[in-house]
């Protein structure tokens, strides 16, 4: 927790560049645990769109799956220079009310379809 680049040289670290405080507090394991936990949620996603006979909820997951995993990816992009600043916050890990509950809501319904999957 002696990170310099999130005092003064980050325009919001603890919203848009929070990947890049992650990386200077965790190092190079810790973005990679964070792109697997990513990896992993379009994975489960896809699982799950696959075993729904529902075409409405097959269509949901895919959506929600492809809207957190996308956003994650744009942010990290951002983080690393590839992209210009969005102001996109990364899913489940930024600071900020709004997002963070949408998302969640999210996440609800894709465990509720998996669920009803099984």
């Amino acid at each position: 927790m002696e990170g310099k680049e999130k005092l003064f040289y980050l325009p919001e670290p603890h919203t848009d560049f929070i990947f890049s405080v992650l990386g200077e507090e965790l190092g190079l394991v810790g973005c990679l645990i964070v792109v697997a936990l990513f990896a992993i949620f379009l994975w489960r996603g896809i699982r799950t769109a696959l075993r729904t006979q529902d075409m409405f909820g097959r269509f949901l997951v895919v959506g929600i799956t492809s809207m957190v995993v996308v956003q994650a990816f744009i942010n990290i992009s951002v983080v690393l220079g590839l992209m210009p600043t969005k102001g996109i916050p990364l899913p489940l890990i930024s600071y900020g009310g709004s997002s963070l509950f949408i998302t969640l809501g999210c996440v609800g319904v894709l465990l509720n379809i998996s669920k009803q999957a099984e």
